[in-house]
This record gives structure tokens, C-alpha cells and sequence, in this order.
């Protein structure tokens, strides 16, 4: 059984302190309820409540469903066993409260919508699940800022969960990331038509948006990967070059394969993503620290009594597998089984999204039979036994 909706969830007062009168939650659901069988799946950063299977809702989204050979009938997080809950985020456009949802005057909201944070995530998802009469989770998993999510969740609501997975994530965002999204977010700014964030019914700043999302979608690769990917290529005179203005030189130089994939990617995020959306999360993303209002992480994490999986990718540099031993040091600390899954690959940061049958393992034993599982403890270098579908998405989508 499948649903997906809208919720009202009535009057919400973000951590900022300011509100709103009435939280809208896209979400969609998978699977039927049993009582002890709920799983919570945390989308990151662009993406949406379409997790799996065909397009469903009404309101709008991604078409292509981000992590469909994870989450499915016989797939890692089994819809066959487990009732599957996954919700837009607030600040979102992808059916939730947001700036481009309307506001109290009929008019989009755009920056007057308040500042959101991964901990106004949790509470809007508790909330949600509160709505849907879900009372605990057997599971909260998320990958990128998604796992962020997760990560809150034990911090927030300990006992409301029995596992964690925290997937290519961290505690925190580094100096390099922090660095490279706040340039993303003046390319946004820095566009004529960004007008303050009041674009809606004129021009969107499109050309800052998309300059975003290729810095954003870079961050996402590693240097192997692209390598194979790219290499130094040119992709022809004929090739077309009409993403962004170019200088007056630009005919007689090459224009690369890697240039030309990047402005694909970029011309189709802009079709389907809000310039505002994007400043509002890289900042939720940015300025979540799981220590915040504790002395360290193993503090924040202490009251936590269930288990963790840690997910990590050798070739992530986004989020290292440094920083996910640290996090998993952390949960240790707190005499929480758990177990960090370090995944041999070059795929960079996508690798929890382009390679399925690596990560879909040891989540799914994890999730089954907790850090005993066989697959969790089992180093993963090349494809295991359980095939899954290859997949082609990215962080951001197709």
C-alpha cells in the first residue's frame, strides 16, 4: 500500500523564533504499518518526498524517484516489510512550506519565509509522523544532509527511534565545504534578476542557480571519477554553447565534455528547483552542528539507546570516511552499538546514489539484524552477491 499527500500541520514556530501559520509537509508513504515497523528516509539536499517507484503525487517534484533501487518491494529498505515514510523538507519546493509556496497575503513567500534548520526538519517530520499516527521508528536513515537529519533525530528524539544510518554524512560541514557554498549562494545573489528574492512572476535569476548547481554538482564528484568520465575531451565545434554568456576567445578554445555535462545539468536543475529554496537549505546544511547545546558529540548523541550504521565512501571528499569514523567514535562513546561500513569507491560524494549494490547490503541486514548483520561487517570493494540496478541520478536529481 502507497500514499501521498499534503499534510497541515497548523501553526509552526521555527528555531529562529519566528512562525508561520500553517506547515504543509509533502510526503509520501510506502508499505503498510504494523506498529514497530516505520522507517523514516531523509532526503538530501535538492531532493524530494519521491523516494521510490513511479510519480504519484500531485504537487509538484522530481519525476525520476531518487533512490528507487534502494527503497522498494524486495529492494535494502524492503516496502514489503517495512511501512516507508519519506517528507519534503521545509524551506523546500517540492510541495512543503517554502519561500515559493504561498504565503498568508496569496503572494509566494520568498525571503520573508523564515530561516529553517535541520532541527525545524525533525521537528516538522515528528510532527508529520505524529499526523500519520506513527508514534516510533524501527529506523531513521538519510544520506548527505539527509543524514544530518538522521543524526538529529537521535539527537532530538532518542527515544522515538531504534536505529540510525547515517549515510556519506558528518557532524558537520568543513571549511572548504562551507567556503564553496557560500560562493554558490552569491552566484544566486550576485544575479540581476535574484531582485532580493522577489523573482516570482518575472525573470528567476537562472544563470546564478545554475552557476550554483555546478559548483554544487563538482563537490559531488571525485577526481578519479571525473578522470573517466571526462577527461580532457572536447565534445565538438558543433556542440552546443548557449548555457551561459562566453567570451569573445571562447571559439577559438575547446569547449570540453566536462563543460558541456555541466551545463546540461545546470540548464535541466533550473527547470525544477528554486533559486530561494537552495540559498535557504546550503544555509539549514551549513549551520548544522551536532554538538550545538552539548559539550562534544558523544554528549549529543548519549541518550541515544539504539544502534548505528555509518556509511562512508573512500572517494567522498564532500564528507570524508575521516569524518565518519569520528562520528562513529562518537556514538561508540555513548555505548551505542555500532558500526562504520567503510565502501571502497571512486564515485566521490553520488556513491550513495550510483552505486546501489554496495550500499544496499549492508543496509539492508543493518536494518534487519541491527550491527550483527553479516553485509555490515563485511568490507564492500566491488559488487556483493545482492545485485540492484544500476542507477544514474545524482545528489541533485535528474
Amino acid at each position: 500500500m502507497s500514499d501521498d499527500g499534503v499534510a497541515q500541520l497548523g501553526e509552526f514556530e521555527f528555531e529562529c523564533g519566528e512562525s508561520i501559520p500553517n506547515l504543509e509537509i509533502a510526503y509520501e508513504t510506502y508499505g503498510d504499518f504494523t506498529g514497530d515497523n516505520a522507517v523514516l528516509v531523509c532526503h538530501a539536499l535538492t531532493g524530494s518526498a519521491h523516494v521510490s517507484g513511479l510519480r504519484r503525487a500531485s504537487h509538484g517534484g522530481q519525476a525520476t524517484a531518487w533512490w528507487d533501487d534502494i527503497v522498494g518491494p524486495g529492494k535494502a529498505i524492503d516496502t514489503t516489510e517495512y511501512f516507508v515514510v519519506c517528507a519534503n523538507v521545509p524551506g523546500s519546493c517540492y510541495g512543503s512550506s517554502g519561500p515559493s509556496s504561498e504565503g498568508p497575503d496569496g503572494e509566494p513567500w520568498g525571503t520573508d519565509f523564515p530561516p529553517v534548520t535541520v532541527g525545524d526538519w525533525t521537528r516538522a517530520q515528528r510532527e508529520l509522523l505524529d499526523h500519520l499516527g506513527v508514534p516510533n521508528l524501527h529506523a531513521v536513515v538519510g544520506g548527505s544532509v539527509g543524514g544530518m537529519n538522521a543524526l538529529d533525530w537521535a539527537k532530538q528524539h532518542p527515544d522515538h527511534v531504534d536505529r540510525i544510518v547515517a549515510v556519506a554524512t558528518a557532524a558537520r560541514l568543513d571549511p572548504q565545504c562551507l567556503a564553496l557554498d557560500a560562493i554558490a549562494r552569491r552566484a544566486i545573489t550576485t544575479d540581476a534578476n535574484w531582485n532580493g528574492g522577489e523573482y516570482y512572476g518575472g525573470d528567476p535569476p537562472k544563470y546564478g542557480l545554475a552557476l550554483a548547481r555546478q559548483i554544487g554538482h563538482t563537490m559531488y564528484l571525485s577526481k578519479d571519477s571525473m578522470d573517466r568520465k571526462f577527461g580532457r575531451r572536447s565534445a565538438g565545434r558543433d556542440a552546443a554553447r548557449d548555457a551561459f554568456p562566453v567570451d569573445p576567445a571562447a571559439g577559438f578554445f575547446p569547449y570540453r565534455d566536462v563543460e558541456s555535462y555541466l551545463d546540461y545539468q545546470a540548464e535541466k536543475f533550473v527547470e525544477r528547483f528554486d533559486a530561494n529554496s537552495y540559498l535557504y537549505l546550503t544555509r539549514a546544511m551549513d549551520n548544522y552542528d551536532l554538538s550545538a547545546g552539548f559539550e562534544s558529540d558523544a554528549d549529543a548523541l548519549a541518550a541515544f539507546t539504539g544502534e548505528a550504521l555509518v556509511l562512508s565512501f573512500t572517494g567522498d571528499w564532500h564528507f570524508t570516511t575521516e569524518q565518519a569514523e569520528t562520528l562513529a567514535v562518537a556514538f561508540r562513546q555513548g555505548e551505542t552499538p555500532t558500526a562504520h561500513h567503510k565502501i571502497t569507491s571512486d564515485h566521490g560524494h553520488d556513491a550513495f546514489l550510483v552505486e546501489p549494490e554496495k550500499v544496499g547490503p549492508p543496509l539492508a541486514d543493518f536494518l534487519e539484524a541491527g550491527v550483527s548483520g553479516k553485509a555490515v561487517t563485511d568490507t564492500i570493494s566491488s559488487k556483493s552477491d545482492r545485485q540492484f540496478a544500476p542507477v544514474h541520478t545524482s545528489l541533485f536529481g535528474k
